[in-house]
């Protein structure tokens, strides 16, 4: 994913009108935002090293890759130029100083006490992810939602299904906000793990296979996809409101669980244990 790092910070150059941080407009420009000097007079730095940082080369010339040599302070001044909430500043240090990690196995295994844990939460759908978005375990309640036993490898990855199945589009309601929402988790991730092959092959695929994802990855958002709310709409139940959380699983950074949590004495906890009766008949 070359090029990101120049693209992002672009992105964040073009939303800030020169007045905006005191520094007058000249009349008419030729692309909307702060230019490059710009940037680098209010952070500090000389505006070759900028230019080095902007095309993704450590400021001895040679790829960032190698040299590491981007520091926080220098980080941390052109954040606070452009204006980065947290997540994009965390984004901007992760893409800036990508480091080497230890090689995972492709196909990651769920702890059993963590399967066992899941299992447990009889009235809340409940999933693993992978630094992928791939589902790699689920409970029997987020089963009879999701269907996740029923389908493929493929068909198990989030992004995949959003982008690439039409069944998503009815599932999700507000399919848009969960396709911008699946894109701006998506780049933290290929951030934080640019040496992960299998999750560079998926955005190329995604990239070649959706003119939506296209469309999102080029506005280069960032958002973290902690906790909200979920709106399905089930073939069978009807429509389902899920309040949900993320959490990240101790002792695997990797992986995270998500829990959807209907509302107490809600219309989406009759409709859920329903759909559990229904999903665990023989008759079915």
């Amino acid at each position: 994913m070359d090029g990101d790092l120049g693209d992002f910070l672009r992105s964040r150059r073009a939303r800030i009108r020169p007045e905006e941080v005191g520094l007058p407009s000249h009349g008419r420009r030729r692309v909307p935002g702060l230019r490059r000097e710009e940037v680098a007079q209010l952070a500090g730095v000389s505006v070759d090293y900028y230019i080095r940082l902007e095309q993704g080369r450590g400021p001895g010339g040679p790829s960032r890759t190698k040299s590491g040599g981007v520091s926080d302070a220098v980080l941390d001044a052109v954040a606070r130029v452009l204006r980065l909430d947290e997540t994009e500043r965390a984004y901007l240090h992760a893409v800036a100083r990508p480091r080497r990690q230890a090689r995972r196995p492709d196909r990651p295994r769920v702890r059993p006490a963590v399967q066992l844990m899941i299992d447990a939460m009889d009235r809340s759908p409940a999933f693993v992810l992978d630094r992928r978005m791939t589902v790699l375990a689920w409970n029997p309640v987020a089963d009879a939602v999701f269907g996740y036993s029923r389908a493929t490898d493929e068909a198990r990855s989030i992004p995949r299904y959003v982008f690439l199945d039409p069944a998503a589009r009815d599932f999700y309601p507000e399919w848009p906000a969960v396709a911008a929402q699946s894109v701006a988790h998506l780049r933290i991730l290929a951030a934080h793990h640019q040496e992960d092959r299998e999750l560079t092959s998926l955005v190329g695929e995604l990239s070649l296979k959706s003119e939506d994802f296209r469309r999102l990855w080029a506005d280069h958002q960032v958002k973290e996809c902690a906790y909200g709310v979920k709106r399905l709409q089930h073939p069978v139940a009807g429509l389902l409101v899920f309040p949900y959380e993320t959490l990240t699983i101790p002792g695997d950074g990797d992986q995270s669980l998500l829990v959807y949590t209907p509302e107490p004495g809600s219309e989406t906890e009759e409709r859920l244990a329903l759909l559990g009766s229904w999903a665990s008949s023989p008759a079915r």
